[in-house]
Protein backbone atom coordinates (compact mmCIF):
# COMPACT_ATOMS: atom_id res chain seq x y z
CA UNK A 1 0.00 0.00 0.00
CA UNK A 2 2.94 2.36 0.58
CA UNK A 3 4.29 2.26 -2.94
CA UNK A 4 2.48 2.01 -6.17
CA UNK A 5 2.57 -1.40 -7.84
CA UNK A 6 1.21 -2.15 -11.24
CA UNK A 7 1.71 -5.00 -13.60
CA UNK A 8 4.12 -2.93 -15.66
CA UNK A 9 5.91 -0.79 -13.06
CA UNK A 10 8.29 -1.55 -10.25
CA UNK A 11 7.88 0.49 -7.05
CA UNK A 12 9.97 3.62 -6.75
CA UNK A 13 12.87 3.29 -4.30
CA UNK A 14 14.74 5.66 -2.04
CA UNK A 15 18.52 6.04 -1.94
CA UNK A 16 18.61 3.33 0.75
CA UNK A 17 16.82 0.86 -1.53
CA UNK A 18 13.51 0.98 0.36
CA UNK A 19 10.20 1.30 -1.51
CA UNK A 20 8.93 4.87 -1.46
CA UNK A 21 6.08 5.25 1.00
CA UNK A 22 3.22 7.34 -0.27
CA UNK A 23 1.96 9.16 2.79
CA UNK A 24 5.35 10.27 4.16
CA UNK A 25 5.85 11.92 0.76
CA UNK A 26 2.47 13.63 1.19
CA UNK A 27 3.55 14.86 4.64
CA UNK A 28 6.68 16.44 3.13
CA UNK A 29 4.45 17.95 0.44
CA UNK A 30 2.25 19.51 3.13
CA UNK A 31 5.27 21.17 4.73
CA UNK A 32 6.39 22.53 1.34
CA UNK A 33 2.91 23.92 0.72
CA UNK A 34 2.82 25.35 4.24
CA UNK A 35 6.15 27.12 3.78
CA UNK A 36 5.12 28.50 0.38
CA UNK A 37 1.86 29.88 1.79
CA UNK A 38 3.48 31.21 4.96
CA UNK A 39 5.81 33.37 2.90
CA UNK A 40 2.83 35.05 1.32
CA UNK A 41 0.49 35.61 4.26
CA UNK A 42 3.05 36.45 6.95
CA UNK A 43 5.03 38.76 4.68
CA UNK A 44 1.92 40.67 3.58
CA UNK A 45 1.24 41.38 7.26
CA UNK A 46 4.83 42.61 7.70
CA UNK A 47 4.95 44.90 4.64
CA UNK A 48 3.79 48.09 6.44
CA UNK A 49 6.59 47.75 9.02
CA UNK A 50 9.20 46.89 6.40
CA UNK A 51 8.08 50.06 4.65
CA UNK A 52 8.73 52.07 7.80
CA UNK A 53 12.27 50.67 8.13
CA UNK A 54 13.37 50.94 4.49
CA UNK A 55 11.01 53.68 3.20
CA UNK A 56 9.84 51.54 0.30
CA UNK A 57 8.15 53.09 -2.69
CA UNK A 58 4.80 51.73 -3.88
CA UNK A 59 6.70 49.92 -6.63
CA UNK A 60 9.10 48.39 -4.08
CA UNK A 61 6.16 47.06 -2.08
CA UNK A 62 4.72 45.46 -5.21
CA UNK A 63 8.07 43.81 -5.95
CA UNK A 64 8.29 42.57 -2.36
CA UNK A 65 4.94 40.79 -2.63
CA UNK A 66 4.37 40.11 -6.32
CA UNK A 67 8.04 39.47 -7.17
CA UNK A 68 7.83 36.30 -5.08
CA UNK A 69 4.89 35.20 -7.24
CA UNK A 70 6.84 36.04 -10.39
CA UNK A 71 9.92 33.91 -9.77
CA UNK A 72 7.80 31.18 -8.19
CA UNK A 73 5.73 31.00 -11.35
CA UNK A 74 8.68 31.26 -13.74
CA UNK A 75 10.43 28.25 -12.21
CA UNK A 76 7.50 25.85 -12.15
CA UNK A 77 7.32 24.55 -15.73
CA UNK A 78 11.10 24.17 -16.26
CA UNK A 79 11.50 22.58 -12.83
CA UNK A 80 8.58 20.24 -13.46
CA UNK A 81 10.02 19.15 -16.79
CA UNK A 82 13.47 18.68 -15.26
CA UNK A 83 11.93 16.42 -12.62
CA UNK A 84 10.06 14.44 -15.29
CA UNK A 85 13.21 13.58 -17.23
CA UNK A 86 15.98 13.53 -14.61
CA UNK A 87 14.32 12.63 -11.34
CA UNK A 88 12.79 14.72 -8.59
CA UNK A 89 14.94 14.24 -5.48
CA UNK A 90 18.00 16.30 -6.37
CA UNK A 91 16.14 19.32 -7.69
CA UNK A 92 13.77 19.20 -4.70
CA UNK A 93 16.67 19.27 -2.25
CA UNK A 94 18.36 22.04 -4.26
CA UNK A 95 15.19 24.11 -4.08
CA UNK A 96 14.80 23.57 -0.32
CA UNK A 97 18.46 24.48 0.26
CA UNK A 98 18.18 27.65 -1.82
CA UNK A 99 15.13 28.61 0.19
CA UNK A 100 17.09 28.32 3.44
CA UNK A 101 19.91 30.52 2.13
CA UNK A 102 17.58 33.16 0.69
CA UNK A 103 15.59 33.27 3.96
CA UNK A 104 18.78 34.00 5.90
CA UNK A 105 19.65 36.80 3.47
CA UNK A 106 16.12 38.23 3.72
CA UNK A 107 16.16 38.14 7.51
CA UNK A 108 19.52 39.92 7.69
CA UNK A 109 18.89 42.30 4.76
CA UNK A 110 20.55 45.71 5.27
CA UNK A 111 18.39 47.44 2.64
CA UNK A 112 15.14 47.16 0.77
CA UNK A 113 16.95 46.23 -2.44
CA UNK A 114 18.70 43.25 -0.81
CA UNK A 115 15.41 42.15 0.74
CA UNK A 116 13.61 42.27 -2.61
CA UNK A 117 16.38 40.25 -4.29
CA UNK A 118 16.22 37.67 -1.50
CA UNK A 119 12.45 37.46 -1.98
CA UNK A 120 12.94 36.77 -5.68
CA UNK A 121 15.24 33.88 -4.81
CA UNK A 122 12.74 32.60 -2.24
CA UNK A 123 10.13 32.41 -4.96
CA UNK A 124 12.58 30.66 -7.29
CA UNK A 125 13.43 28.11 -4.60
CA UNK A 126 9.80 27.23 -3.88
CA UNK A 127 9.17 27.07 -7.63
CA UNK A 128 11.92 24.45 -7.96
CA UNK A 129 10.55 22.26 -5.16
CA UNK A 130 6.79 22.46 -5.67
CA UNK A 131 6.43 20.59 -9.02
CA UNK A 132 8.41 17.68 -7.62
CA UNK A 133 5.91 16.95 -4.86
CA UNK A 134 2.92 17.26 -7.18
CA UNK A 135 4.64 15.04 -9.74
CA UNK A 136 5.26 12.39 -7.09
CA UNK A 137 1.64 12.44 -5.96
CA UNK A 138 0.67 11.89 -9.59
CA UNK A 139 3.11 8.97 -9.75
CA UNK A 140 2.23 7.33 -6.45
CA UNK A 141 -1.58 7.63 -6.49
CA UNK A 142 -4.12 6.44 -9.04
CA UNK A 143 -6.31 9.21 -10.54
CA UNK A 144 -9.34 8.27 -8.44
CA UNK A 145 -7.25 8.40 -5.24
CA UNK A 146 -5.50 11.74 -5.74
CA UNK A 147 -8.25 13.97 -4.37
CA UNK A 148 -7.43 13.31 -0.70
CA UNK A 149 -3.65 13.90 -0.93
CA UNK A 150 -4.21 17.00 -3.04
CA UNK A 151 -6.77 18.15 -0.48
CA UNK A 152 -4.36 17.61 2.40
CA UNK A 153 -1.64 19.54 0.57
CA UNK A 154 -4.08 22.36 -0.19
CA UNK A 155 -4.96 22.38 3.50
CA UNK A 156 -1.26 22.95 4.20
CA UNK A 157 -1.36 26.16 2.16
CA UNK A 158 -4.57 27.19 3.89
CA UNK A 159 -3.10 26.40 7.30
CA UNK A 160 -0.24 28.74 6.45
CA UNK A 161 -2.81 31.38 5.55
CA UNK A 162 -4.45 30.74 8.92
CA UNK A 163 -1.25 30.73 10.95
CA UNK A 164 0.70 33.27 8.88
CA UNK A 165 -1.10 36.50 9.77
CA UNK A 166 -1.28 35.61 13.48
CA UNK A 167 2.27 34.22 13.38
CA UNK A 168 3.58 37.38 11.74
CA UNK A 169 1.55 39.62 14.01
CA UNK A 170 2.74 37.88 17.20
CA UNK A 171 6.39 37.89 16.07
CA UNK A 172 6.24 41.59 15.29
CA UNK A 173 4.43 42.38 18.54
CA UNK A 174 6.86 40.36 20.69
CA UNK A 175 10.10 41.27 18.89
CA UNK A 176 9.26 44.90 18.24
CA UNK A 177 8.32 46.81 15.13
CA UNK A 178 11.90 47.51 14.05
CA UNK A 179 13.21 43.92 13.97
CA UNK A 180 10.15 41.70 14.39
CA UNK A 181 9.64 41.40 10.64
CA UNK A 182 13.13 39.87 10.31
CA UNK A 183 12.04 36.83 12.31
CA UNK A 184 9.27 36.24 9.80
CA UNK A 185 12.05 35.24 7.40
CA UNK A 186 14.59 33.72 9.81
CA UNK A 187 12.14 31.20 11.27
CA UNK A 188 11.86 29.70 7.77
CA UNK A 189 15.37 28.31 8.21
CA UNK A 190 14.73 25.31 10.52
CA UNK A 191 11.60 24.34 8.57
CA UNK A 192 13.48 24.53 5.28
CA UNK A 193 16.38 22.44 6.61
CA UNK A 194 13.96 19.77 7.83
CA UNK A 195 12.26 19.66 4.43
CA UNK A 196 15.59 19.29 2.61
CA UNK A 197 16.68 16.38 4.81
CA UNK A 198 13.29 14.65 4.55
CA UNK A 199 13.31 14.99 0.78
CA UNK A 200 16.80 13.48 0.54
CA UNK A 201 15.80 10.39 2.55
CA UNK A 202 12.18 9.86 1.47
CA UNK A 203 12.07 10.82 -2.20
CA UNK A 204 12.95 8.28 -4.90
CA UNK A 205 16.28 8.21 -6.67
CA UNK A 206 16.15 9.04 -10.37
CA UNK A 207 14.79 6.24 -12.54
CA UNK A 208 16.43 7.70 -15.66
CA UNK A 209 20.05 6.81 -16.32
CA UNK A 210 20.27 8.80 -19.55
CA UNK A 211 20.49 12.59 -19.53
CA UNK A 212 17.93 13.87 -22.06
CA UNK A 213 18.49 17.25 -23.61
CA UNK A 214 16.42 20.00 -22.05
CA UNK A 215 14.76 22.67 -24.17
CA UNK A 216 16.64 25.77 -23.03
CA UNK A 217 15.36 27.99 -25.85
CA UNK A 218 11.79 27.31 -24.74
CA UNK A 219 12.76 28.12 -21.15
CA UNK A 220 14.12 31.51 -22.20
CA UNK A 221 11.07 32.34 -24.32
CA UNK A 222 8.63 31.34 -21.56
CA UNK A 223 10.52 33.28 -18.89
CA UNK A 224 10.77 36.33 -21.15
CA UNK A 225 7.07 36.27 -22.04
CA UNK A 226 5.79 35.88 -18.48
CA UNK A 227 8.22 38.47 -17.13
CA UNK A 228 7.25 41.07 -19.74
CA UNK A 229 3.55 40.55 -19.03
CA UNK A 230 4.18 40.77 -15.30
CA UNK A 231 6.05 44.08 -15.70
CA UNK A 232 2.89 45.65 -17.16
CA UNK A 233 1.51 45.70 -13.62
CA UNK A 234 4.05 48.32 -12.48
CA UNK A 235 2.62 51.54 -11.11
CA UNK A 236 3.10 54.88 -12.83
CA UNK A 237 4.03 53.35 -16.17
CA UNK A 238 3.00 55.33 -19.29
CA UNK A 239 0.41 53.67 -21.50
CA UNK A 240 2.73 53.40 -24.56
CA UNK A 241 5.29 51.53 -22.46
CA UNK A 242 2.60 49.17 -21.17
CA UNK A 243 1.45 48.48 -24.72
CA UNK A 244 5.01 47.82 -25.83
CA UNK A 245 5.55 45.37 -22.97
CA UNK A 246 2.23 43.69 -23.76
CA UNK A 247 3.13 43.20 -27.41
CA UNK A 248 6.63 42.00 -26.57
CA UNK A 249 5.31 39.56 -23.97
CA UNK A 250 2.68 38.13 -26.30
CA UNK A 251 5.28 37.84 -29.06
CA UNK A 252 7.60 35.92 -26.74
CA UNK A 253 4.81 33.52 -25.74
CA UNK A 254 3.82 33.07 -29.39
CA UNK A 255 7.46 32.31 -30.11
CA UNK A 256 7.44 29.80 -27.24
CA UNK A 257 4.42 28.01 -28.72
CA UNK A 258 5.89 27.97 -32.24
CA UNK A 259 9.25 26.73 -31.00
CA UNK A 260 7.67 23.97 -28.92
CA UNK A 261 5.64 22.67 -31.87
CA UNK A 262 8.79 22.56 -33.97
CA UNK A 263 10.96 21.11 -31.22
CA UNK A 264 8.45 18.34 -30.48
CA UNK A 265 9.20 16.80 -33.90
CA UNK A 266 12.79 16.03 -32.91
CA UNK A 267 12.96 16.00 -29.12
CA UNK A 268 11.18 16.30 -25.79
CA UNK A 269 9.62 19.78 -25.50
CA UNK A 270 9.63 21.76 -22.28
CA UNK A 271 5.83 21.55 -22.26
CA UNK A 272 3.63 19.37 -24.43
CA UNK A 273 1.25 21.84 -26.08
CA UNK A 274 -1.11 18.98 -26.93
CA UNK A 275 -2.19 19.09 -23.29
CA UNK A 276 -4.09 22.29 -24.08
CA UNK A 277 -6.22 20.10 -26.34
CA UNK A 278 -7.22 18.03 -23.30
CA UNK A 279 -10.45 19.74 -22.28
CA UNK A 280 -10.17 18.91 -18.58
CA UNK A 281 -6.65 20.34 -18.38
CA UNK A 282 -7.42 23.54 -20.30
CA UNK A 283 -10.59 24.23 -18.30
CA UNK A 284 -8.93 23.52 -14.96
CA UNK A 285 -6.05 25.83 -15.78
CA UNK A 286 -8.45 28.62 -16.77
CA UNK A 287 -10.45 28.26 -13.55
CA UNK A 288 -7.28 28.14 -11.45
CA UNK A 289 -5.96 31.41 -12.89
CA UNK A 290 -9.11 33.36 -12.06
CA UNK A 291 -9.75 31.68 -8.73
CA UNK A 292 -6.27 32.44 -7.39
CA UNK A 293 -6.41 35.96 -8.81
CA UNK A 294 -9.34 36.58 -6.50
CA UNK A 295 -8.25 34.48 -3.54
CA UNK A 296 -4.73 35.90 -3.14
CA UNK A 297 -5.95 39.44 -3.79
CA UNK A 298 -8.56 39.09 -1.04
CA UNK A 299 -5.88 38.45 1.58
CA UNK A 300 -3.90 41.43 0.35
CA UNK A 301 -6.92 43.74 0.28
CA UNK A 302 -8.15 42.86 3.77
CA UNK A 303 -4.67 43.20 5.26
CA UNK A 304 -4.17 46.64 3.71
CA UNK A 305 -7.67 47.78 4.69
CA UNK A 306 -7.37 46.74 8.31
CA UNK A 307 -3.87 48.12 8.84
CA UNK A 308 -3.44 51.16 6.60
CA UNK A 309 -7.11 52.04 6.25
CA UNK A 310 -8.49 51.43 9.73
CA UNK A 311 -5.25 51.84 11.66
CA UNK A 312 -5.13 48.52 13.48
CA UNK A 313 -2.06 46.47 14.25
CA UNK A 314 -0.86 43.26 12.59
CA UNK A 315 -2.35 40.98 15.24
CA UNK A 316 -5.88 42.34 14.70
CA UNK A 317 -5.42 41.94 10.95
CA UNK A 318 -4.34 38.34 11.46
CA UNK A 319 -7.35 37.56 13.64
CA UNK A 320 -9.70 39.12 11.09
CA UNK A 321 -8.36 36.80 8.37
CA UNK A 322 -8.62 33.64 10.50
CA UNK A 323 -12.15 32.59 9.41
CA UNK A 324 -11.13 32.71 5.75
CA UNK A 325 -8.10 30.47 6.24
CA UNK A 326 -9.81 28.10 8.67
CA UNK A 327 -12.71 27.65 6.30
CA UNK A 328 -10.29 26.82 3.48
CA UNK A 329 -8.59 24.14 5.59
CA UNK A 330 -11.93 22.49 6.30
CA UNK A 331 -13.16 22.81 2.73
CA UNK A 332 -9.94 21.46 1.20
CA UNK A 333 -9.81 18.25 3.21
CA UNK A 334 -13.56 17.55 3.02
CA UNK A 335 -13.83 18.28 -0.71
CA UNK A 336 -10.58 16.50 -1.56
CA UNK A 337 -11.95 13.22 -0.26
CA UNK A 338 -15.06 13.56 -2.46
CA UNK A 339 -13.43 15.02 -5.59
CA UNK A 340 -13.34 11.75 -7.50
CA UNK A 341 -17.01 10.98 -6.84
CA UNK A 342 -18.69 14.39 -7.28
CA UNK A 343 -16.29 16.07 -9.72
CA UNK A 344 -17.00 19.42 -11.38
CA UNK A 345 -20.29 20.23 -9.61
CA UNK A 346 -18.25 20.33 -6.40
CA UNK A 347 -15.93 22.96 -7.92
CA UNK A 348 -18.88 25.00 -9.19
CA UNK A 349 -20.55 24.88 -5.77
CA UNK A 350 -17.31 26.04 -4.16
CA UNK A 351 -16.95 28.97 -6.56
CA UNK A 352 -20.55 29.98 -5.94
CA UNK A 353 -20.17 29.79 -2.16
CA UNK A 354 -16.91 31.78 -2.26
CA UNK A 355 -18.49 34.44 -4.48
CA UNK A 356 -21.49 34.78 -2.18
CA UNK A 357 -19.24 34.99 0.88
CA UNK A 358 -17.14 37.79 -0.59
CA UNK A 359 -20.25 39.58 -1.84
CA UNK A 360 -21.52 39.52 1.75
CA UNK A 361 -18.46 41.53 2.75
CA UNK A 362 -19.32 44.12 0.11
CA UNK A 363 -22.88 44.36 1.45
CA UNK A 364 -21.72 44.65 5.06
CA UNK A 365 -19.18 47.29 4.06
CA UNK A 366 -22.02 49.62 3.09
CA UNK A 367 -22.90 49.87 6.79
CA UNK A 368 -19.36 50.28 8.11
CA UNK A 369 -18.36 53.62 9.65
CA UNK A 370 -15.69 55.62 7.86
CA UNK A 371 -12.04 55.97 8.80
CA UNK A 372 -12.81 58.60 11.45
CA UNK A 373 -13.92 55.77 13.74
CA UNK A 374 -11.61 52.89 12.87
CA UNK A 375 -12.14 50.85 16.03
CA UNK A 376 -15.90 50.77 15.47
CA UNK A 377 -15.37 49.75 11.86
CA UNK A 378 -13.17 46.78 12.70
CA UNK A 379 -15.69 44.94 14.85
CA UNK A 380 -18.46 44.69 12.20
CA UNK A 381 -15.91 43.55 9.62
CA UNK A 382 -14.54 40.91 11.97
CA UNK A 383 -18.03 39.74 12.93
CA UNK A 384 -19.01 39.57 9.25
CA UNK A 385 -16.10 37.24 8.66
CA UNK A 386 -16.77 35.08 11.71
CA UNK A 387 -20.51 35.07 11.11
CA UNK A 388 -20.44 34.01 7.50
CA UNK A 389 -18.67 36.13 4.90
CA UNK A 390 -15.04 35.10 5.27
CA UNK A 391 -15.88 31.64 6.59
CA UNK A 392 -18.14 30.94 3.60
CA UNK A 393 -15.51 32.27 1.20
CA UNK A 394 -12.93 30.02 2.85
CA UNK A 395 -15.00 26.84 2.74
CA UNK A 396 -15.97 27.60 -0.85
CA UNK A 397 -12.35 28.18 -1.78
CA UNK A 398 -11.34 24.87 -0.23
CA UNK A 399 -14.02 23.16 -2.31
CA UNK A 400 -12.33 24.57 -5.42
CA UNK A 401 -8.62 23.97 -4.85
CA UNK A 402 -8.22 20.20 -4.38
CA UNK A 403 -11.04 19.01 -6.70
CA UNK A 404 -9.91 21.35 -9.47
CA UNK A 405 -6.32 20.15 -9.10
CA UNK A 406 -7.47 16.53 -9.26
CA UNK A 407 -9.74 17.03 -12.27
CA UNK A 408 -7.23 19.18 -14.17
CA UNK A 409 -4.51 16.52 -13.99
CA UNK A 410 -6.78 13.47 -14.22
CA UNK A 411 -6.18 12.88 -17.95
CA UNK A 412 -2.51 13.94 -18.05
CA UNK A 413 -0.04 11.12 -18.87
CA UNK A 414 2.36 10.33 -16.04
CA UNK A 415 5.33 11.15 -18.26
CA UNK A 416 4.01 14.73 -18.38
CA UNK A 417 3.01 14.93 -14.70
CA UNK A 418 5.73 17.33 -13.59
CA UNK A 419 5.49 19.78 -16.47
CA UNK A 420 1.67 19.70 -16.47
CA UNK A 421 1.57 20.21 -12.72
CA UNK A 422 4.13 22.98 -13.14
CA UNK A 423 1.98 24.70 -15.76
CA UNK A 424 -1.05 24.47 -13.47
CA UNK A 425 0.94 25.93 -10.58
CA UNK A 426 2.28 28.61 -12.93
CA UNK A 427 -1.29 29.58 -13.76
CA UNK A 428 -2.12 29.74 -10.06
CA UNK A 429 0.92 31.85 -9.19
CA UNK A 430 0.56 34.11 -12.21
CA UNK A 431 -3.13 34.54 -11.40
CA UNK A 432 -2.30 35.33 -7.78
CA UNK A 433 0.36 37.87 -8.69
CA UNK A 434 -1.87 39.43 -11.32
CA UNK A 435 -4.78 39.65 -8.90
CA UNK A 436 -2.70 41.26 -6.15
CA UNK A 437 -1.26 43.77 -8.62
CA UNK A 438 -4.62 44.70 -10.17
CA UNK A 439 -6.43 44.95 -6.85
CA UNK A 440 -3.50 46.83 -5.30
CA UNK A 441 -3.54 49.37 -8.13
CA UNK A 442 -7.32 49.73 -7.89
CA UNK A 443 -7.10 50.24 -4.13
CA UNK A 444 -4.41 52.91 -4.50
CA UNK A 445 -6.40 54.75 -7.18
CA UNK A 446 -9.58 54.56 -5.09
CA UNK A 447 -7.90 55.84 -1.94
CA UNK A 448 -6.30 58.72 -3.81
CA UNK A 449 -9.55 59.51 -5.61
CA UNK A 450 -11.96 59.35 -2.67
CA UNK A 451 -9.74 60.00 0.33
CA UNK A 452 -11.94 57.50 2.15
CA UNK A 453 -10.76 53.94 2.83
CA UNK A 454 -14.26 52.62 3.43
CA UNK A 455 -15.39 53.78 -0.01
CA UNK A 456 -12.10 52.73 -1.61
CA UNK A 457 -12.52 49.18 -0.24
CA UNK A 458 -15.53 48.45 -2.43
CA UNK A 459 -14.11 48.69 -5.97
CA UNK A 460 -11.24 46.20 -5.34
CA UNK A 461 -13.74 43.86 -3.67
CA UNK A 462 -15.96 43.96 -6.77
CA UNK A 463 -12.92 43.15 -8.93
CA UNK A 464 -12.24 40.09 -6.76
CA UNK A 465 -15.86 38.98 -7.09
CA UNK A 466 -15.63 39.32 -10.87
CA UNK A 467 -12.54 37.07 -10.97
CA UNK A 468 -14.39 34.29 -9.15
CA UNK A 469 -17.54 34.79 -11.20
CA UNK A 470 -15.59 34.26 -14.44
CA UNK A 471 -14.33 30.92 -13.12
CA UNK A 472 -17.85 29.97 -12.02
CA UNK A 473 -19.34 30.71 -15.45
CA UNK A 474 -16.64 28.62 -17.17
CA UNK A 475 -17.29 25.66 -14.86
CA UNK A 476 -21.08 25.85 -15.29
CA UNK A 477 -20.67 25.90 -19.08
CA UNK A 478 -18.48 22.79 -18.87
CA UNK A 479 -20.97 20.95 -16.65
CA UNK A 480 -23.78 21.70 -19.11
CA UNK A 481 -21.57 20.53 -21.99
CA UNK A 482 -20.81 17.23 -20.26
CA UNK A 483 -24.48 16.64 -19.47
CA UNK A 484 -25.50 17.25 -23.10
CA UNK A 485 -22.72 14.92 -24.25
CA UNK A 486 -23.89 12.16 -21.90
CA UNK A 487 -27.50 12.65 -22.98
CA UNK A 488 -26.61 12.37 -26.67
CA UNK A 489 -24.42 9.33 -26.00
CA UNK A 490 -27.24 7.53 -24.20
Amino acid sequence: MDAEHTSREQPLRTAGGRPVRRWPVVVVSVFVAFLAGLNISAVIIAVPLIDEVFALTDGDQQWLVSGYFLTFGLALVPAGRYGDVRGRRNIFVAGASLFVVSSVVAGLAPSGAVLIIARLFQGLAVGLATPQVFGLIQRLFAPADRGLPFGVVAAGVSLARLVGPVFGGVLITVSGAEHGWRWVFLLNVPIGLGIAVAGWWLFPVAEHRQRPKLDYVAMLLLVAGLTLLWLIQGEGMPLPVRMLLLLAGLAALAGFAAWERRYARRGEPLFNLNLFGVRSFALGLFVAVFYFAGYDALYYLLSEYLQDGLGHDELVAGIALTPLALGTVVGSVAAGAKAGRIGRPLVAAGLLLATVGIAALAIVDVFLPGPDSPHAATLPLLLAGLGGGLAAAGVGGGMVIAPNQTLTLSEVPRAEAGSAGGMLQTGQRFGGGFGVAVVGAALLESVQGTGNWTLAFRLPLLIIISFLFIGLVAMVIEIRHLRRHRSSAS
